[in-house]
């Protein structure tokens, strides 16, 4: 069997974590996207066809021709004019039922199983905020129409870019219009499609993480640490006496955990590390390769990129933080309004309520700041950025 990964879109709602790499390959507990999706779909395809078109070579040269037993092709989409343009590129490589998904979201391999049990279907969850989505109108689990982010309540049952087609998805194609967006919509797809053959729901069992934007990361970062988690501690791994670590915290080959540190449960720390002395690592926590974590430095519910290093006397709380940044001695996030309502940030010019009162901050790769710098909460730096140091970042910083 073969799947669709589509994966060519630009992510500026994901900036600036995206400035610099697509979607997929961001990491969630220290693995990709893209990475943690293949190997979902590993016990039912044997190949994946990909469309690439954003940094696509950064996929290619990451993943290569194979991931573990599977075949890798890839689809190039040179204008990114929709995701059904993106379908369409593909109909030769497409032998027969395939699995069709979004390249930036995560999706769990019971759930891709239970859509299988039909020839043409698609996968949905109930959500809170069902005005941000693709609605879905069904009757019987059947599906019969999807209605475009409704400013009225339909149902609170939505699309989450996950499907399983016949090919006979294709011969909808050709009959899709732009539309207001100026792009092939795929929603444009399955409501001509669901005119002409059946199609069934399947409701989420297991797991569904859309990362829409940066703090999406940490909610899929918390989720599959608690639930994936192992204990790793082998003989690659120095620990030093006076330390405190947790039952549930994973380390890397190379890693030397320093005296005087405390990790609590539910920590990942990556390979090439050197984490304290005299640091405070709390739950939900993800350290990349080669990081320094080092002394009286607290981190909280926060993603640290690969070589990153925090050295001194920082406080990093609910923030996501790129590969190569160095923070400077006292760097502090704070992560919750003095009003205790919830942080709102900019995005592509709007202002979005995160739906979060705790939240720290985003800070693409590349960067450096000073000494002394203070981050209110919800505030974005672009990749490459240098902070001067004594500086109090109010709002978002452009290169």
């Amino acid at each position: 069997m073969q799947a669709v990964i589509l994966a060519a879109g630009r992510s500026t709602r994901t900036y600036p974590l995206t400035l610099t790499r697509p979607k997929p390959l961001l990491k969630v507990a220290n693995k990709t996207i893209i990475e943690h999706n293949l190997e979902q779909l590993s016990e039912f395809v044997d190949e994946v066809v990909i469309v690439v078109g954003y940094r696509s070579k950064m996929i290619k040269d990451f993943l290569g021709n194979r991931f573990g037993k599977t075949k890798i092709k890839y689809i190039m989409q040179n204008d990114v004019i929709g995701n059904a343009d993106a379908l369409k590129l593909v109909e030769k490589e497409i032998k027969d039922r395939f699995i069709l998904m979004f390249g930036d979201d995560l999706y769990s391999k019971k759930d891709i199983k239970n859509l299988l049990k039909y020839d043409n279907a698609i996968l949905a969850q109930k959500v809170n905020n069902p005005e941000c989505f693709g609605v879905l109108k069904t009757r019987n689990n059947i599906f019969c129409e999807v209605v475009e982010k409704p400013k009225e309540f339909i149902s609170d049952l939505v699309n989450i870019g996950c499907f399983v087609f016949s090919k006979k998805i294709f011969g909808v194609l050709d009959d899709i219009k732009l539309s207001s967006r100026n792009e092939y919509e795929l929603t444009d797809a399955y409501n001509l499609m669901a005119k002409k053959h059946k199609m069934y729901v399947v409701q989420v069992a297991d797991y569904w993480f859309p990362i829409t934007y940066p703090w999406n990361l940490l909610e899929a970062n918390e989720y599959m640490i608690k639930n994936n988690i192992k204990n790793t501690k082998n003989k690659k791994v120095t620990i030093e006496k006076f330390t405190n670590i947790s039952k549930n915290v994973s380390f890397g080959e190379n890693t030397i955990i320093k005296s005087g540190s405390y990790i609590e449960d539910g920590v990942i720390i990556g390979q090439d590390c050197k984490i304290g002395p005299n640091c405070y690592l709390r739950k939900s926590t993800t350290i990349g390769d080669n990081c320094h974590i080092g002394q009286a430095v607290e981190i909280k519910n926060s993603i640290i990129g690969d070589n990153s290093n925090i050295a001194h006397l920082s406080y990093i709380g609910d923030s996501v933080i790129g590969n190569n940044v160095n923070l400077g001695a006292g760097t502090i996030t704070a992560n919750l309004r003095h009003d205790g309502k919830n942080i709102k940030t900019m995005i592509n010019g709007n202002l979005v309520d995160t739906r979060k009162n705790k939240l720290g901050i985003f800070i693409g790769d590349n960067c450096k700041t000073g000494i002394n710098n203070s981050f209110y909460p919800g505030v974005k730096i672009d990749s490459g950025c240098m902070i001067l140091p004594g500086e109090i970042i109010k709002r978002d910083v452009s290169k």
